[in-house]
């Protein structure tokens, strides 16, 4: 086998498009030495992977919080990859409605976010972090994202506006924390 030098990358010059970080999500999804990595896998922009190991106190409100919005009906997800333009993201719970999931329901990831996108925050995540990410999936078209605070019990509501001093979804989230 041949392999011509003129076309092979040998360095990422700008920031991957979402096309180019779909594809190698695709890959990753493919290839059998990641079939059994524990975390979620994010990539930047720069086509770097980040992973990221649950607690178990963060799995518990992740799981709570899915449940909390499937009263909405539509489909409720976990770690949904998205492709954004500012890298492929996988929120920690998502909300899509039925519209949302007949139009974009079958990508992998999802070159689109979901109404609501939610990131239950972490130890090792950072305000930068959480700021850009809360941009990413606007600018993808999310309606809200939430960031969920297990350790001060409480949520910040976001909208293409700017905070939200509460969320335009009817959901009870009083037993996220119990």
């Amino acid at each position: 086998m041949i392999i011509d030098m003129e076309k092979v990358q040998e360095l990422i010059e700008a920031p991957l498009s979402r096309e180019e970080l779909a594809v190698r999500y695709r890959d990753l999804c493919e290839d059998p030495l990641f079939a059994n990595v524990p975390g979620k896998i994010e990539i930047d922009p720069w086509g770097r992977m980040v992973m990221s190991p649950p607690g178990v106190y963060h799995g518990l409100v992740q799981a709570r919080l899915a449940r909390v919005l499937a009263s909405l009906g539509g489909e409720t997800m976990v770690e949904t990859p998205i492709a954004t333009p500012m890298g492929l993201f996988a929120p920690d719970v998502t909300w899509a409605s039925g519209q949302f999931m007949s139009t974009h329901g079958r990508e992998n990831p999802l070159m689109a976010a979901p109404e609501v996108c939610a990131e239950v925050v972490s130890p090792s995540n950072s305000v930068k972090e959480l700021k850009e990410k809360t941009e990413a999936y606007l600018a993808s078209g999310a309606h809200e994202v939430w960031i969920v605070y297990p350790q001060s019990k409480r949520c910040e509501f976001h909208g293409t506006q700017g905070p939200l001093e509460r969320s335009a979804y009817a959901v009870d989230l009083a037993g996220l924390f119990r």
